[in-house]
């Protein structure tokens, strides 16, 4: 009979844990074994969204330094066409989905000066 509650075996020690902790509502998997895979693969997951958001961060920077380049040099603070050239890019690598997540950077980038 199924409680709710899981056993986990602590891979440093050996000993079972007796942690009511059920599968699913961590997870939503239906095993030890599968919510175990899980929660590895969601702790890599979490380390690349930091990343993720550390380019981000970067790009914005970058996306500063040109745009005050072009603005004392008497341009425009946006290229349109580079901004063209971005979202092609992406669509081209991601499909459809691609061009919302190049259109949200380029948005993230603009006029931070």
């Amino acid at each position: 009979m199924n409680t709710g509650t899981n056993t986990s075996v602590n891979p440093s020690t050996g000993t079972a844990s007796g942690n009511p902790r059920p599968a699913a509502a961590d997870t939503g998997a239906r095993t030890e074994e599968a919510a175990d895979v899980i929660a590895s693969a969601r702790e890599r997951i979490d380390a690349l969204d930091d990343r993720i958001i550390g380019l981000v961060h970067e790009r914005m920077a970058i996306s500063s330094v040109v745009q005050e380049a072009r603005i004392s040099s008497g341009g425009r603070r946006v290229s349109l066409s580079r901004e063209m050239e971005v979202l092609g890019h992406f669509r081209d690598a991601l499909g459809k989905p691609g061009t919302s997540l190049a259109m949200t950077l380029l948005e993230l980038c603009r006029g931070r000066i």
